[in-house]
Formats: structure tokens, sequence, C-alpha cells
């Protein structure tokens, strides 16, 4: 008897964590959206001031956290709204009909689809935001980004960045190696990211400000580009429970728009990094919330947000990499299930993967791009020698999963 009750302590108890995780997790989502979505007309976000701050840091990611064991600014460049010229034969392309079939050689989304595709944040376009926000002057902070733990900082330019404190200093790490990483698979689809220490100058303005919220002064933080007009993005129907999946096959690929084609390309490409990542706070959530919540899929996807010209923009990816990896046993058969629903991919992104596969060097190439890129990687630290093998191991389940996809389908 006492053995029946225990275990319906234990279920009911996972039961109210997850309700938690869904709730809260609905909450943020929707809140910055709002901010990143709604400015007045000054171009300030309409809900920067006056919000109530939420001090409870028992959120469901607070819950899970396990204990270590061991200058001037660039020229704007308005990813979110950028007009496609008149004589911009790609900006028409993507409003017509697909040319042709959307699969090549069984598995990669083919080559046109390559073609008329916008590069997300360039290799350029990301140094000088870079060299600009590890210099200039911040000015003020407030609620804003999401969580409680994260500030919505603006530059004495005007510009706007997001500060990311985290509840540990693990979400900090796995913001800032995701993003690495992503660039590592030639994935642009996250914004620029640099890593600041709140002993330093730059931070000279706004030192009331980080006394009030708690900050340890020596922290580092990670700051990445802050991107208005944005809005949500709901999980494409090939991508949900009730689908067959994301395979060659699908009739509804050959029916499909450029702009659906281009945007489930995108997704393709999420779905390789938040595997490698094990990041369970966007889809593979959603995936989970199925138990309670039949709809889960029909609303905005959490921490996906959309530019009007069609960009994926892929934020907070806190939960990658360290903390991911830290709570992989109760997420990996959601992570498992989401890549097997997919068997496109892009060319590229498959090529890198071989690559790390090939080489084995997933954990050097990493470490060698962080580390030339980021003045304060050393501050911040790297993967632990177990969490590095764990991620070589997600490198080639995944390459395992595009051959097996080859052979399925390659002779189509």
């Amino acid at each position: 008897m006492r053995a029946l009750s225990a275990n319906l302590f234990a279920a009911l108890l996972l039961c109210v964590l997850a309700a938690v995780f869904y709730v809260w997790s609905a909450l943020e989502s929707r809140l910055e959206r709002h901010k990143r979505g709604i400015l007045t007309p000054g171009g300030e976000p309409l809900f920067g001031h006056g919000l109530p701050v939420d001090l409870s840091a028992k959120t469901f990611r607070a819950l899970l956290a396990v204990p270590p064991r061991l200058g001037s600014r660039p020229q704007a460049y308005n990813l979110t709204d950028e007009p496609a010229e008149n004589g911009d034969k790609r900006g028409s392309e993507q409003r017509g009909e697909a040319p042709g079939s959307p699969v090549d050689s069984g598995m990669y989304w083919s080559e046109w689809l390559e073609e008329v595709y916008h590069v997300g944040f360039t290799e350029d376009y990301a140094h000088m935001w870079q060299q600009s926000a590890r210099t200039c002057r911040l000015v003020r902070l407030e609620p804003g980004c999401g969580r409680v733990s994260n500030q919505l900082a603006t530059f004495a330019d005007g510009t706007k960045a997001c500060v990311r404190y985290g509840i540990n200093a693990d979400q900090v790490q796995g913001e800032t190696l995701t993003y690495y990483l992503a660039r590592l698979l030639g994935i642009t689809n996250l914004p620029p990211l640099v890593l600041s220490q709140l002993s330093s100058e730059q931070w000279a303005s706004v030192r009331t400000r980080i006394a009030g919220l708690q900050w340890s002064d020596g922290a580092v933080v990670s700051l990445t580009e802050w991107i208005s007009n944005l809005t949500g993005v709901v999980t494409p129907a090939p991508l949900r429970q009730e689908s067959t999946g994301l395979h060659p096959q699908l009739q509804e690929l050959h029916t499909m728009s450029r702009v659906e084609l281009l945007e489930l390309m995108q997704w393709t490409d999420l779905i390789v990094l938040d595997y490698l990542t094990a990041n369970f706070d966007r889809l593979v959530s959603n995936l989970f919330s199925l138990q309670w919540d039949a709809h889960v899929m029909e609303r905005d996807a959490n921490n996906l947000l959309k530019s009007p010209r069609g960009d994926l923009v892929f934020i907070d990816n806190e939960a990658g990499l360290v903390h991911g990896f830290r709570v992989l046993d109760m997420w990996e058969k959601y992570h498992s299930t989401v890549l097997e629903s997919v068997c496109v991919f892009r060319r590229r992104t498959a090529q890198r993967v071989a690559e790390l596969h090939r080489r084995r060097d997933c954990r050097q190439k990493l470490m060698e791009l962080y580390r030339d890129s980021e003045p304060l990687s050393r501050a911040l630290g790297f993967l632990s020698d177990e969490h590095a093998a764990v991620l070589q191991d997600r490198v080639e389940t995944l390459y395992k999963h595009m051959l097996h996809c080859k052979g399925k389908y390659s002779r189509l």
C-alpha cells in the first residue's frame, strides 16, 4: 500500500513539474514575442518600462539544474524587414511556385532552393557587430528578452542587445557554445553574440542597475543582438505528430511554394542543431507537452521567431549543450523522435556533419573557433571532457541517421 502511495505521489509530482514548465515556457515565449514585435512610435519596446519583475527562480529549468561535477557601430543590417529590390531575382522567385523538385539525390534540398535562400547573419556582419558590441558603452538595462535572469540592454548609440546572466553559468556557456557550434556547421540563423565581463568599463553607466539585480560584479554574461519586428513560428505540418515525417516521398513537398520550402529547409537545420546540443526548450518541449495538450503544435514554437522576409531566428539557446547534456536522460527519447522524423537535409550541413564524423574532432574544432573568436572564452570555460564526448557521440548518431536516409531514398 505504501509503495502504491509513493508511486502515485511521484506521478503527481512529475505532472506538476511538467505543468509548471509548460505554463512558464508559454508565458516567457509570449512575453518575448511582444517585446520584439510591438514598438512605440519612437522605436522603443512598448512593454520596456513598468513591467513587474518576477524574482522567483523556481522555474522548471531551475528545478532541473544539476550542480557541476567536476568604437563605432557598424551600419545596421536590417535582417528583419529588408525588402527584395525590383531587380532582385531571389526575392521575386521566392514568391512564385517551385521551378522543379525540391529534393536532390534522395535526401538533399535542391540546389535552386540554396540559390534563393537568404543567408541570415553573415560572418562578415557578425564580426562587425561583435567588434562594436565589445567596446560600445551600455547606458540602460531593463526587463526584456524573456526570462527573469535576462535583461534588454541599450548601447550608447541606441542599438540594443539581450543580456543573459543565466540562472547559473551553465546557461551562458550553453548559449555561447551553441552559437559557435552553429557557426561551425554553417548555420547562420543565430544572432551575433559576444561575451562581456560586468567589471569592465563598458558597464560603468549601469552599475546601480546591476547592483539592484544582485548580479556578481565579476560575472561573464553574453550579449546577443536584439532584432525587432519578429513574429512567432508555428511548427510546419510535416513535422507534427500526425505526419509521416519530412522525407523525399512526402507528396506535400511538391505542392509547396518557395516560401514554404525555404522555411522548411531552415527547420531541418534547426533540428540538426537542437539534436547535437540536446536543446529541449524548443520543438522537443512541444512534443513533450502533447501528453496533456493535443494542440500545442498548432501554436508558436518556443524560442523561434521569423523575420518579414522569412528568415528563422533561433533565440534563447541556453538549454543546449551543458544543461541539455546534464538532463539528457529525461529528454533523449523526444530528441530521437524529432530527429527520426526528418530525412531531408541541406547538403552543406550534411557535409559538415560528415567531416566532423570522419575526423572525430568536433571538440577540437569547436574549441579552436570559440577561442579564436571570443577573447573571454577562457574566463567562461569550455565543455568538460565528458560533455565533449557526448557531443561527438551525437555527431556519430546524426551521421548514421543521414546514412540511413541516403540508403532509403537515394534511388528515388
